[in-house]
């Protein structure tokens, strides 16, 4: 959704209780509740999921050194082509934020090269990156065979080997917000934007995640909204030590719609600066995406045609960024426009 000024335009908002799920508790029930929260939110947090809280801090220790360079330093790494530093820009379509941010791909070789221009430290930083993604990977992949098991899919690694296998198009991304209505001070590296003196300012718009899983923490600075499947808003209360899951698009194809992708948003804070990582847990680009065969039945035939996640990526850079992309692959929405305009 492109926001047409700073203040927030919302139907409504309310504050109810996040879905929380303890990792710890017994598997059956366990599984149940990841399903039921995929279904009623598309979100969820996760506590006593087990990853060392050292792996958390390492990588927050050095997206704090990063964002804390001054500007001309930071845009060494950059611009995110798309990989890399950015500022602002969103997307290839115009979409803009009060943000800035790091992006890279998960892979190994791939993080080394980019850490050259990002840190003083390249090796510390790789090391930090690589441990933080590979236990975010883990949860991911825990998360999709409780998910597996509690649809009583027969494979129950047929979701989390997309995100293990070698060739997997996983992201990690970096976002920082500085605070919106700070003037120089300790602030001094920020390009002030507009909407500076905005309590309510857009710091990245609405939107749904394409990928299969998202793995999102912050540090302890509010900001963050998830809406539900009937259009309220819900604020997410920080928790620095845990984590919070949501559904992407290309798992509520898998679940062909039993699962809906969360659309969600951040705002900025007038005060303090928030830093969020997100893991984008997405299978190989050559992977063909298309509901489970459990999903589908007489009564609930596929809602989607099968596509590639290099396709989906190819959708979901030509839009904008609160758009529908699903609406381009589902089969009703292929009917019409075959009708429309005689396609072959």
């Amino acid at each position: 959704m492109v926001v047409p000024s700073p203040m927030i335009r919302t139907k409504k908002t309310k504050a109810v209780g996040i879905p929380t799920i303890d990792v710890s508790m017994e598997r059956s029930e366990l599984r149940e509740q990841v399903v039921k929260a995929c279904e009623e939110y598309g979100f969820f947090k996760l506590v006593n999921h087990g990853v060392p809280k050292e792996v958390i801090s390492r990588i927050e220790e050095e997206g704090n050194e990063f964002f804390a360079k001054p500007t001309l330093e930071k845009r060494q790494a950059g611009p995110a082509t798309p990989f890399g530093y950015g500022s602002r820009n969103i997307g290839p379509n115009g979409d803009m934020g009060n943000l800035e941010y790091l992006l890279l791909h998960t892979n190994p070789v791939s993080i080394s090269e980019r850490s050259k221009t990002i840190s003083n430290d390249p090796t510390k930083f790789s090391s930090a990156v690589i441990d933080y993604i590979e236990a975010a990977k883990e949860l991911v992949c825990e998360i999709l065979e409780l998910v597996a098991e509690g649809l009583w899919v027969p494979d129950k690694f047929s979701l989390s080997k997309l995100i293990r296998d070698v060739q997997g198009d996983s992201l990690l991304r970096i976002n920082h917000y500085p605070p919106v209505n700070q003037k120089g001070g300790n602030n001094k590296n920020w390009d002030p934007s507009k909407n500076e003196n905005s309590k309510n300012s857009i710091g990245f718009g609405e939107h749904s995640d394409p990928q299969i899983l998202t793995i999102l923490r912050s540090n302890n600075v509010g900001g963050l909204q998830i809406s539900t499947h009937d259009g309220l808003w819900i604020p997410v209360p920080p928790d620095p030590n845990e984590f919070f899951v949501m559904v992407g698009d290309a798992l509520q194809v898998l679940t062909n719609g039993r699962f809906k992708s969360v659309r969600h948003r951040a705002l900025t804070n007038t005060t303090k600066t928030r830093m969020s990582m997100m893991y984008f847990a997405a299978p190989p680009l050559n992977w063909w995406i298309a509901p489970l065969p459990k999903m589908v039945t007489a009564q609930n035939p596929s809602e989607y045609k099968p596509f590639t996640w290099a396709q989906y990526k190819q959708a979901a850079y030509s839009l904008r960024l609160g758009d529908s992309r699903l609406d381009l692959f589902k089969v009703q929405h292929q009917q019409d426009t075959h009708q429309e305009h005689a396609f072959p």
